[in-house]
């Protein structure tokens, strides 16, 4: 039995305001239609003979469909297309209801926490395709597609390859709560704007599920005081002063700024950390949500979130079971 291989591909991601204040590159959607057909290729050669994707606004995913041969099925989810993150947040909620057993997803931490949104508990595949890309993996999408394909021809089962991630979760007063995957910065600017994370004068407290000293973005500035992995069981808190030490950070593709850290220090999973308004709060790398004057919000982390399949171990145990030998 084969189960159906989701793909999302984010139209936007790799094009905002950070390719004119910062140095970020653009990622183009003829490239992203080229990962996914490239993915597609190598899933069907590892087993794969199911799938479903979001059409998304400027039909990428659609596109590089058209290589699958016959053997395979396809399935068109509806996107809204509304040009937003909602698209990628409806159209994890529309694939959650398929029997897809993975989803890869182009883009980069943003649109990964928008499909989070949708389905939680999904089972993904992250691709880089976007500004700040710590939760996507960078990895060439044919062999990247073939560990989707073994995954979904039982090649190898979900709790051998599938490893459970940390995430952000944020009550927030009186409203809607939210999530994030890397990242969620209290800042005091006093309204959203163009939402990338820019101005680290502006930060007040960062909590993190990674502090990676080798990436971009706030995940930065925590790792390279305090590092902290992906596999460690606690997230880290970072607040800010006027008189607190200065640490030159990457906060964006080719920008580096002075960003005073007053205090370091670990957070046990399910502890939270809490948060009075008027402020401004962002989530992986952008600004999403404004607190008025006296709400209050409460930020802790956890690892009840997606799982992502292991790409490496995926293909080590495929080699080690002689899935890609062919019989004479």
């Amino acid at each position: 039995m084969s189960f159906s291989i989701g793909v999302v591909a984010n139209p936007a991601s790799g094009k905002d305001v950070r390719r004119l204040v910062a140095r970020a590159s653009v990622f183009g959607n003829r490239e992203k239609a080229a990962i996914v057909a490239r993915a597609i290729t190598g899933a069907v050669n590892a087993g794969g003979r199911s799938f479903a994707y979001v059409d998304d606004s400027h039909n990428i995913a659609a596109s590089a469909m058209q290589i699958l041969p016959a053997c395979c099925s396809v399935r068109k989810v509806e996107g809204v297309k509304t040009a937003t993150s909602l698209d990628t947040v409806r159209g994890a909620e529309a694939l959650s209801k398929l029997d897809c057993v993975a989803t890869m997803i182009l883009g980069g931490d943003g649109t990964n926490r928008a499909f989070v949104k949708g389905w939680r508990d999904a089972v993904l595949l992250p691709v880089s395709t976007g500004t700040n890309n710590v939760f996507p993996r960078f990895a060439e999408a044919t062999v990247a597609g073939a560990a989707l394909g073994v995954l979904a021809s039982g090649g190898v089962y979900p709790e051998e390859v599938v490893e459970p991630v940390k995430i952000i979760d944020i009550e927030i007063e009186d409203e809607d709560p939210d999530i994030a995957l890397i990242d969620a910065v209290v800042t005091s600017d006093g309204f959203i704007g163009s939402r990338a994370l820019l101005d680290a004068g502006a930060i007040r407290k960062v909590l993190l599920t990674r502090a990676e000293p080798a990436a971009v973005g706030m995940t930065s500035v925590g790792g390279l005081l305090m590092p902290l992995t992906a596999e460690e069981d606690n997230g880290l808190m970072l607040e800010t002063s006027e008189t607190g030490t200065r640490i030159n950070a990457p906060i964006a593709p080719g920008m580096f700024q002075t960003i005073r850290i007053a205090e370091v220090s670990k957070v046990p999973f399910d502890q939270q950390v809490a948060v009075e308004g008027p402020c401004v709060l962002a989530f992986d790398g952008e600004r999403e949500r404004v607190i008025k004057h006296g709400q209050k919000v409460f930020m802790s982390v956890s690892r009840r979130g997606p799982g992502v399949l292991n790409i490496e171990k995926t293909m080590r145990l495929a080699a080690q079971r002689q899935l890609f030998k062919v019989v004479e």
